[in-house]
């Protein structure tokens, strides 16, 4: 069962909830920049990080799993949130170009179904980010956050995932390496550079980025009668290159 608006929205109101706004907020401008003109979404419970694009997106909304709640954001003009069946957003097709996907495949009951409607309302040059809990930090048991509820990923785990909903992963970074408490979050950028260097697999969170895998539709080659000489070598098919661009461990 997800977790209920209120308890997200209070978690982020606090000394810890601004820490993890501020250590993941930074790997994401860090990845995608200011957005500038593009068409960005938020899936789950995006509204704390989304704050950063707006001056130069194009248009940024936030759709919010109907189980969970949604809030009215942003707190002043007119609201760009919307409550979805997370299987069935109500956006057409190809329609962002960036797609932010928190606090939503923890407590998904079908995460391959999730992400497969992020593919579909995905731009075919888009590019999503996926943020989990990682299975192996210590957020992953602090069940006063919202990063320890629900299933955490390792690394590997949300990779295949993301396959297996027809996503290519680029690359993959990770945040949150001060542990959950509020009396430590005003050293949260010690930790975050220390244990990045030291410790990088007990992170609180891991950040995957992937774009959509697309196929061209190639036309069934038609035997042709030739009498012409049989070469003594035929040349080696062409094959597509077995090298991926996976995250390295």
């Amino acid at each position: 069962m997800r977790r209920d608006i209120l308890d997200l929205r209070a978690f982020y109101a606090s000394e810890l909830g601004r820490m993890a706004r501020a250590m993941v907020g930074r790997k994401l401008t860090e990845t995608w920049g200011d957005a500038a003109g593009l068409d960005v979404l938020g899936l789950g419970y995006p509204t704390p990080y989304l704050g950063a694009f707006r001056p130069r997106a194009r248009r940024v909304v936030a759709a919010m799993p109907a189980q969970q709640g949604v809030e009215i954001w942003p707190g002043v003009g007119g609201g760009l949130t919307t409550l979805a069946h997370e299987d069935a957003l109500p956006f057409q097709n190809a329609l962002f170009d960036r797609i932010l996907v928190i606090h939503a495949l923890e407590e998904s009951p079908d995460p391959t179904a999730l992400l497969r409607e992020v593919w579909r309302v995905m731009a075919p040059s888009g590019r999503v980010i996926v943020a989990v809990a990682a299975r192996d930090g210590l957020w992953a048991n602090a069940e006063s956050t919202p990063f320890g509820h629900g299933r955490p990923y390792s690394r590997r785990q949300l990779a295949q995932l993301i396959r297996e909903a027809e996503f290519e992963p680029l690359g993959y970074t990770r945040a949150l390496y001060a542990p959950p408490v509020s009396w430590l979050s005003g050293q949260a950028e010690t930790f975050e550079q220390a244990g990045s260097r030291l410790w990088p697999r007990f992170s609180g969170v891991v950040l995957i980025e992937a774009i959509k895998q697309t196929y061209a539709i190639k036309a069934r080659p038609q035997r042709v009668k030739s009498r012409g000489a049989r070469p003594v070598m035929a040349p080696i098919p062409a094959t597509r290159d077995p090298a991926r661009r996976n995250p390295s461990p």
